[in-house]
């Protein structure tokens, strides 16, 4: 027999959780966007594939352990707190990676060059994998 009660505590749950993650992640997207030195709104709509492929692989990085926090938490706040600490080291890896390790990476990127954008979003795609499993314990 089907418990609407149940039903309904579930899908509240559901409904807040996935409010809170979209509100990460949009806000994730925004404050990536911000670090990064080219703009990848206008470079996507020009056609610019490495900009879309790094930032995809940017917003895959982090929804990753977003993912993993929603289903490791018990409570609203202990997700902010995951969803916040995913969200600064997928910032800090692209710091790293592009002002110490690739430093000529944001301008080949900004010249279209696809390498760099798949070199990008490998990047911010592995560090996701690593932040998401290192929240299962």
């Amino acid at each position: 027999m089907f418990d609407w009660f149940a039903f309904q505590t579930g899908a509240t749950a559901f409904l807040i959780a996935f409010v809170a993650a979209i509100v990460f992640f949009s806000a994730f997207k925004f404050l990536y966007q911000l670090v990064t030195p080219y703009h990848e709104r206008d470079l996507i709509r020009q056609g610019n594939s490495a900009a879309a492929i790094a930032l995809g692989g940017a917003l895959i990085g982090y929804v990753l352990p977003l993912a993993s926090a929603l289903s490791h938490t018990v409570s609203l706040p202990e997700f902010a707190a995951w969803a916040l600490l995913a969200g600064v080291i997928q910032i800090v890896s692209f710091i790293v990676v592009s002002r110490l390790v690739y430093k000529a990476l944001a301008a080949r990127i900004e010249a279209g060059e696809m390498a760099a954008g798949i070199y990008l979003a490998s990047i911010s795609i592995g560090v996701g994998l690593l932040n998401a499993a290192c929240m299962t314990a």
